[in-house]
């Protein structure tokens, strides 16, 4: 008989996708359902996920095991989120009350805001500046449900500053409970003092900065903005592939302000994820649903943007596209740390149905991120990432609400509100 020294009981249902990954079309709705259910864990894996009577009979608890009673409760996994740019410095909250005004985004980048804007306060901050902001944005994610998060870099936008970044990220990775999964993205703008000198900027990029990246193990992935005005398609690619080649595997910003291009890039060059797809097209689906490309979608910043449109969701899912969901958490347009808000924006601004946004929450952007063996979903043998939501699994899309009670991460309770028993 497994012995746990993490028990969660009586949840009133068990929500979960189950692999293998990722869900594409109907099967991303396709999710387990448990009544009266629990999950045991040992080590921070899974050794149980069933039926509480079933527990009770097959499962006992090492000498001070904690138990959670989860009654009133409905367990789902740990939310995973593939796309945030998470460490910054600065404050570009007045660009939301002029766009609430009537500014457009493109406007306020023109007269030096915008990333530019961000770049400037993260270069002059220190890394331990820099360490602390991001630590309590992680905190309101963690509170959130989030319990994985890629971070990109991408504020620095030269070589010391973009290492910084980095540097920032894999320390936080051992010192507060979200797991974090790096990406380089030097290539986040054309810095002001290159813009007259851009191919000199993509040379850094490819010849300096990729390499130091990658020979001190700094990232995981490369990302690139592929966007009018930003980088070419042609360019992105030239990127992304001296990523590849030095060990950084793709991902893209694509087509989001206008059919840019990049997410037949994104087919092209084998990436895994394209990332927003507001104005992606059918043969782009299609071309990315025969590349295995991960489509990634960030209606929150959509939302704060004011873009006055979603993407298009049900066209990359009837594709046979996957679909995963992000917030897209910066300091310009991606205002919220929240997944279940990012879920609800889905379902009522793209016409995803709960179970889908559920997959895309969890085992999609899981696979989104290649770590899809790992977390993503409740089953046996994965890492013990878990959230108790008060209520049903809609009570997810009541933003504001405090429906998350519980968060546990590898097998401990790392934050929880006192609604659930513990012994």
């Amino acid at each position: 008989m497994p012995s746990a020294d993490l028990v969660v009981r009586h949840a009133r249902l068990l929500m979960t996708p189950v692999g293998p990954a990722p869900k594409r079309g109907a099967a991303q709705q396709d999710v387990r359902a448990i009544a009266d259910a629990a999950l045991a864990s040992r080590d921070g894996r899974l050794i149980f996920v069933g039926p509480d009577e079933a527990c009770a009979r097959e499962v006992s608890l090492e000498p001070g095991a904690r138990v959670l009673d989860a009654s009133g409760h409905t367990v789902v996994p740990g939310f995973v989120d593939p796309h945030t740019h998470a460490v910054f410095a600065g404050d570009r909250r007045e660009e939301l009350r002029r766009r609430l005004a009537g500014a457009t985004y493109a406007e306020i980048a023109a007269e030096g805001g915008g990333i530019v804007k961000t770049v400037r306060a993260t270069r002059e901050a220190s890394e331990e500046d820099l360490a602390t902001q991001t630590r309590a944005r992680l905190d309101e994610m963690l509170r959130a449900g989030t319990t994985t998060a890629e971070v990109k870099s991408g504020y620095g936008l030269s070589t010391d500053a973009e290492l910084k970044l980095l540097r920032v990220v894999r320390r936080l990775q051992r010192e507060q409970p979200v797991e974090l999964v790096p990406t380089f993205m030097g290539a986040h703008e054309i810095p002001v003092e290159y813009r007259e000198h851009r191919r000199a900027y993509i040379d850094l990029l490819v010849r300096d900065m990729i390499p130091k990246v990658a020979a001190d193990g700094l990232a995981s992935w490369c990302d690139v903005f592929c966007e009018t005005g930003v980088y070419t398609p042609e360019e992105s690619a030239e990127i992304l592939g001296a990523g590849k080649a030095a060990g950084l595997r793709p991902r893209i910003h694509a087509d989001e302000l206008a059919r840019s291009g990049g997410s037949q890039v994104a087919a092209a060059i084998g990436a895994r994820s394209a990332d927003h797809l507001l104005f992606v097209e059918q043969a782009d689906a299609e071309a990315m649903a025969a590349a295995g490309v991960v489509a990634t979608l960030l209606p929150i910043a959509a939302f704060y943007l004011k873009l006055g449109r979603f993407a298009p969701a049900r066209l990359l899912i009837a594709a046979g596209v996957a679909v995963a969901l992000a917030t897209d958490l910066n300091p310009g347009g991606g205002f919220s740390p929240s997944m279940p808000f990012a879920m609800t924006l889905a379902c009522f601004g793209m016409r995803l149905t709960f179970e889908e946004a559920l997959t895309a929450a969890t085992l999609n952007a899981a696979y989104a991120l290649d770590l899809h063996e790992q977390i993503g979903s409740l089953e046996v043998g994965k890492q013990a990432d878990v959230v108790l939501v008060r209520g049903e699994p809609v009570d997810l899309l009541r933003p504001g609400a405090a429906v998350i009670a519980t968060v546990i991460k590898r097998g401990r309770v790392v934050f929880s509100q006192p609604s659930v028993s513990q012994s």
